[in-house]
């Protein structure tokens, strides 16, 4: 039986998973940060038409066409949509991988039930058209056959450019300095002469692609999906006997999890009346879990405001989200890590969400404004190592707040906020440059001298005077 080959490949993915979301009726682009340059990642076929392209940056693109439209590009959610792609390909075959961003599909054997290779790739095509999604289809007796032939065409392999065998660009341009532009021009080559002058990845390629070397499909392996559900014999309505099911089905669950080395980081637990409607409640966790007991007790609020009705006949857990939670040797030389603050946050974080409770970790500025950032905790560690801080730093950091002093010493009597102040002790100064490299406005009156300031009043201030612009500021509290 011949080997069967079929390349998908889908030119503007990213830019059309996401206008079939929120459509646009104009030239509409993703855009990517790349060396430190805002670049086109994906567009669509309006903005093509204005001569835009992949690679080229953002400036340029707007000097083009002045009415794109652009958001950011989202890779994850990308290669997620190919994935849901590759599993609505296993309708043609079992064999389906992704391949950069398109799909492979061996259907070596199963083209006849759809009435042969021609009326398999028509039914393919249709439905990617229904579906809005651009792509391009190559079939063909090798892997590499089919793959050159989506993306350069239908024409014989041997009129196809060198790219088409899947060569680095590096390569390809060395290719192109000897006239080397076609596969034929490189199969009429010496190949003791092309392995030596470009290795022998450039014959691996051409052999794959002419099917003198084998190249499988290996299909993608399907993602364990973490969820349990139990049908009652008898509808319930006591809250006792729902969580009693919620336990049997946190600990199936969790069984599950600790054979996978997964945990939780989402689950919904989904409770179905008499009559097919039915109560949610979903939990998210600011750690990893698997511990039955622990996340039973985070459900327990949510179980007393589910609506029983009639009856509760079928209750279903599923682990939306979860997270690599490998084992953990516990011994008498390393203490068990303390879960407390994980189980607060987690309470806390179901109510006013996990993104509002936040953490300080030091950021690499000498800036006192910008020498920390605020991250999620429960998406972060605490800081490795703690803080190194070089001189003391104030508890509250806020805007400068200029006051009325002349001279490069601390005055001894200021009003500030229309408080009155006398300095009992000055310590300092101690000068910051402002970064020169990045343009920060709070920071064009230049070098600053800092003073921390303990007032008679019982207030204990950070000051700072601009030597280059004088005047006196004040910008933080400590404790």
């Amino acid at each position: 039986m011949d080997r069967r080959i079929i390349s998908l490949w889908f030119p503007r993915l990213a830019s059309e998973r996401v206008l079939r979301a929120q459509p646009v009726d104009a030239p509409f682009a993703l855009t990517h940060t790349q060396s430190n340059t805002q670049k086109i990642y994906c567009l669509n076929a309006l903005a093509e038409g204005f001569g835009l392209r992949r690679g080229m940056g953002f400036s340029d693109a707007r000097v083009l066409c002045p009415d794109l439209q652009t958001r950011l590009a989202n890779p994850v959610a990308d290669a997620r949509f190919l994935q849901t792609l590759a599993r609505w390909s296993g309708r043609y075959c079992p064999w389906v991988g992704v391949d950069g961003d398109g799909l492979v599909l061996d259907v070596t054997g199963s083209t006849h039930l759809f009435g042969g290779d021609t009326a398999m790739l028509l039914d393919m095509q249709a439905r990617l058209d229904r579906a809005g999604l651009s792509h391009k289809t190559g079939l063909a007796s090798t892997r590499g056959a089919a793959w050159a032939l989506a993306r350069y065409g239908s024409a014989p392999l041997d009129a196809l450019p060198v790219a088409a065998l899947r060569l680095p660009e590096d390569i390809c341009n060395g290719l192109a300095r000897l006239g080397v532009k076609t596969i034929a021009d490189l199969r009429a080559l010496p190949r003791i002469t092309l392995a030596r002058r470009f290795g022998a990845g450039v014959l691996l390629q051409l052999d794959r692609a002419l099917g003198d070397q084998p190249e499988p499909v290996s299909p993608q392996s399907e993602t364990p999906h973490f969820a349990v559900r139990m049908t009652l014999p008898e509808p319930i309505g006591l809250i006792s006997d729902i969580t009693l099911g919620l336990a049997r089905l946190l600990a199936r669950l969790c069984e599950t999890l600790a054979v996978q080395e997964m945990g939780a980081r989402r689950m919904q637990f989904t409770a179905r009346r008499v009559g097919m409607a039915s109560s949610q409640i979903e939990v998210r966790f600011a750690r990893p879990m698997r511990d039955p007991p622990r996340i039973a007790a985070l459900f327990a609020r949510g179980l007393e405001k589910i609506d029983s009705g009639y009856g509760i006949d079928q209750i279903r857990l599923e682990a939306v989200e979860v997270e690599k939670l490998p084992l953990r040797q516990i011994t008498h030389h390393k203490a068990k890590n303390d879960d407390h603050l994980a189980d607060l946050i987690t309470r806390l974080g179901n109510r006013v969400g996990l993104e509002n409770i936040l953490r300080h970790h030091p950021a690499d500025s000498h800036i006192p404004e910008k020498s920390f950032m605020a991250v999620p905790a429960a998406y972060t560690e605490p800081a490795p190592g703690g803080w190194f801080i070089s001189a003391p730093r104030p508890l509250i950091i806020f805007p400068a707040e200029p006051i009325r002093a002349t001279g490069p010493q601390p005055p001894k009597y200021f009003i500030w906020r229309r408080m009155s102040f006398r300095i009992a002790q000055a310590t300092g100064p101690e000068r910051i440059a402002p970064e020169w490299w990045l343009e920060n406005p709070d920071w064009r009156s230049g070098l600053r001298d800092y003073w921390r300031v303990s007032t008679r009043e019982g207030r204990r201030l950070w000051l700072f005077f601009t030597p280059q612009n004088p005047g006196w500021f004040v910008q933080g509290e400590f404790a």
